[in-house]
């Protein structure tokens, strides 16, 4: 499989330059897994957004969500399966709504109040293969989160293109589901996994 080629190789590659233990290689070898179904998956999507005519809005999207995601972090598909189906419906159906749909003042404001308090409440979400154990990070990550939401809600209100006005508040949504206790228990996934570690 060139997958397991690839990282099996980058390991042993990684581990003649510098000696780890056990563990360290299986940190690397997650890191590089995760980079790999990353690329390849971001490949196949941008591809297929390109053959239905979404490339664009597509590429804009994943830009502005990954934005809000870097620091909010939240949920991962335990399976790769669960990866590629959930990111193909987020990373086309989404593009595919905001070029077309319009929507209501009414709904900008209510959905803005809403994300954002989900931000407050619950940003950053961790996970059990990268769990946040630093206070210190965890209060950056969510101060973060917040300004970048704040910034996202008061581009919604000033720039008139309802594209990226789309964009931005379905990150938004879209990243409130992923960082959500309920969206955890429903995946029956741990949840705030920090809390298992003591400093």
């Amino acid at each position: 499989m060139i997958k397991n080629f690839i990282i099996n190789n980058s390991i042993s590659l990684v581990n003649k330059t510098n000696k780890y233990n056990s563990i360290e290689l299986e940190e690397i070898k997650y890191g590089l897994e995760s980079i790999y179904l990353a690329i390849t998956k971001v490949v196949v999507i941008l591809f297929i957004s390109a053959c239905i005519g979404l490339f664009k809005e597509a590429v804009l999207f994943l830009l502005i969500f990954n934005l809000v995601r870097a620091t909010a972090f939240g949920l991962h598909a335990s399976k790769s399966i669960w990866c590629w189906i959930s990111s193909s419906i987020s990373f086309l159906l989404i593009p595919f709504i905001c070029k077309n749909v319009t929507f209501s003042a009414t709904f900008y404001i209510v959905t803005s109040i809403i994300t954002m308090i989900i931000f407050l409440l619950y940003a950053p979400a961790d996970t059990v293969k990268r769990p946040l154990i630093n206070k210190k990070k965890r209060m950056l990550y969510k101060l973060l989160s917040i300004i970048t939401a704040s910034i996202f809600i008061s581009l919604i209100f000033i720039i008139d293109n309802f594209l990226i006005k789309n964009m931005l508040i379905f990150a938004l949504i879209l990243e409130s589901i992923l960082i959500l206790p309920i969206t955890y228990k429903i995946f029956k996934l741990p949840y705030r996994n920090y809390l298992n570690y003591k400093l």
